[in-house]
């Protein structure tokens, strides 16, 4: 470079076009009502048409099932690692870890998406999965200051976290708008077999890498076929 002369600066990147960005919000926005409604199973399919937009235009915006499940859920995420937080937050961690238990189970009875959410990982999803870690990890100081206090079962593993949460999330789409309310049926006694003193000892827990497969396994479905990929 010549003495003096200023340093070149890179291109800027070309502004996204504004029907791209009304197509995109549009997806997401019609992701939240199928995915919310009808859970992570529901196809990229029934999202373009609740959209309005054929599904090359999706796939455009969302090339992965999990691109589109990141787009919609990361609000949710991001208020569930806030739970946590709170939960965190509180001078009596037995009324923090219950509060967080129960707050989360509500969250996911109020969207089947995010029930499912919480019991499946996505692996490309970078952030949102790095952002659901953050709040694993502030999950496990909770629970050890819930026991250091004597009142959380010493037994008590963070697995069983996970495991509530995927009974949470069969009942939520089972009983769905018919019996809206049945979780907390479930979760209370749940919630109060953690207390200790414990009245007996507890299976073994899952192996954390069986724990993952089975989220793996939990993944969306309905993914588009090739086939669907042609035309708009």
């Amino acid at each position: 470079m010549t003495p003096g002369a200023r340093p070149l600066k890179e291109p800027a990147a070309p502004p996204r076009r504004s029907d791209a960005e009304r197509n995109r919000a549009r997806l997401i926005a019609a992701g939240r009502t199928v995915l919310g409604r009808d859970g992570l199973n529901a196809s990229m399919a029934s999202v373009a048409r609740e959209a309005g937009v054929g599904i090359a235009t999706i796939l455009r915006h969302f090339p992965a099932k999990e691109d589109l499940v990141a787009a919609v859920f990361s609000d949710r995420v991001d208020a569930y690692a806030d739970a946590v937080a709170v939960a965190l937050d509180d001078p009596d961690p037995w009324r923090g870890c219950v509060g967080y238990i129960e707050a989360a189970c509500a969250m996911q009875a109020a969207d089947h998406g995010f029930a499912d959410v919480l019991t499946t990982t996505f692996p490309s999803a970078k952030e949102m999965e790095k952002r659901r870690g953050e709040a694993y990890e502030a999950m496990v100081r909770l629970i050890d200051r819930a026991k250091a206090t004597g009142r959380l079962r010493e037994d008590f593993d963070p697995s069983d976290l996970v495991l509530i949460h995927m009974a949470n999330a069969g009942v939520v789409n089972a009983t769905g708008e018919a019996a809206p309310d049945a979780w907390r049926r479930v979760v209370a006694p749940f919630v109060q077999s953690l207390e200790a003193p414990a009245r007996g000892p507890l299976p073994a827990s899952p192996e954390h890498d069986a724990l993952y497969r089975a989220m793996l396994r939990a993944g969306p479905q309905g993914a588009t076929s090739p086939k669907q990929r042609e035309g708009d």
